[in-house]
């Protein structure tokens, strides 16, 4: 936002994510920036991912199969591949006949999304996001910005609360009103089984009937459709139900967990907070003095809704050192996003276009469970960075 200008070289600066596997595992996501010159690249750079872990390596290695991988570039890490040439060296995942073979069936091609058409796709996302907040639906107050090496610090330097005002009409809006009903239908706390009643699970039925509706979810199927990713979207809808709500274990064998709860509602393990990564629950948190605002060291070039901050925070006892969020977005966008990352790059970084100013979002696949035919559920997804 104006005003909010970091480590400043020329007239450019670039942030990166760099992001400890940990968001999955327990340990907070840590972002750093660092200066860039005035002939840096005008998209995102690649950045090295830190393990903190073992354990992450085989978490998040590629599984042996095709799903999702068709004509991927070769990796020698990979126990079998799914390139053009993994019949000529006889080294192709056993599925990659199925899976990526010519038959133009729409459930199985799975032709690669390039760049270009992630930037084209998010753009319109973007510009049909008509359910976002105006400029004078949000009052935010940012207040003190501070260097990435006192993230671990855990001092609340802002006194006042982030949100000074929010216009609480968006929030009758179908689709805010859908998704708010379903953030308290979770266990924050890992290791303990989710158990949803007929009516929670009716809601998340609601919420996507809702966010199927708009324009923003219109757009995003009819350009996966176009991929031959879904042939119907009813299957679209299908599979954003398994892929965000389907559950699966974080802790002690309890089936505790699922992307969404992870993305947008929050949880707490090992006494820290991961994910928690929307800002409509950070606000209505806060209203409830729940959160407790320190410190932000990132706030985005957007002078519209959706921005984007980086910031650390308090949730009724436990720390968050570094959160990414969208500000002002409305549900459908979000979820749009973060869907099309997963379903185009998972497990990668994926570049997109809003306003024109580059951004990524990093997801992860959920690999020690599937459903379907092998298909993964997401484990989490959120900004890892930004150029201005």
């Amino acid at each position: 936002s104006p005003g909010e200008i970091l480590f400043v070289t020329g007239n450019a600066f670039h942030f990166q994510f760099l992001s400890y596997f940990g968001d999955i595992l327990g340990h907070d996501l840590r972002l750093y920036f660092s200066a860039a010159a005035e002939e840096a690249p005008a998209q995102p750079e690649s950045f090295p991912e830190v393990e903190e872990e073992p354990l992450a390596h085989s978490l998040y290695s590629a599984p042996s199969s095709c799903q999702g991988r068709c004509r991927e570039a070769f990796d020698k890490h990979h126990v079998c591949h799914c390139n053009d040439r993994c019949q000529e060296f006889g080294n192709c995942c056993e599925d990659f006949e199925s899976l990526c073979g010519d038959h133009g069936g729409f459930s199985h091609s799975r032709d690669t999304i390039t760049k270009e058409e992630l930037h084209g796709i998010s753009e319109k996302i973007y510009k049909v996001d008509t359910n976002k907040a105006q400029k004078e639906d949000i009052v935010l107050n940012p207040q003190n910005c501070i260097p990435p090496s006192e993230t671990r610090d855990q001092v609340d330097r802002c006194p006042e609360l982030l949100f000074t005002y929010v216009n609480e009409k968006l929030f009758s809006k179908p689709t805010y009103a859908a998704f708010i009903k379903l953030l308290n239908n979770y266990q924050r706390a890992t290791g303990h089984s989710e158990h949803f009643s007929t009516q929670q699970l009716a809601e998340q039925d609601d919420f996507l009937r809702e966010i199927m509706k708009t324009a923003v979810m219109k757009e995003l199927y009819g350009f996966l459709h176009h991929q031959n990713r879904y042939s119907s979207e009813q299957e679209f809808t299908d599979d954003l139900k398994n892929m965000w709500f389907g559950l699966y274990s974080r802790g002690n064998g309890e089936v505790d967990s699922s992307g969404f709860e992870h993305v947008f509602s929050g949880e707490v393990k090992k006494g820290k907070v991961t994910g928690f990564h929307n800002w409509i629950r950070f606000y209505l948190q806060e209203k409830e003095g729940l959160v407790d605002y320190y410190s932000h060291i990132y706030d985005g070039p957007w002078d519209s809704y959706p921005d984007v901050l980086a910031m650390q925070f308090n949730w009724d006892g436990y720390y968050k050192e570094v959160g990414s969020a969208f500000i002002g977005s409305s549900p459908e966008f979000e979820f749009a996003l973060y869907s099309l990352c997963f379903i185009a790059r998972p497990g990668k970084t994926c570049h997109l276009s809003l306003g024109g100013y580059p951004l990524s979002i990093q997801t992860y696949t959920w690999d020690k469970t599937t459903y379907g035919n092998g298909k993964k559920y997401i484990a989490t997804a959120y900004i890892v960075s930004s150029t201005q």
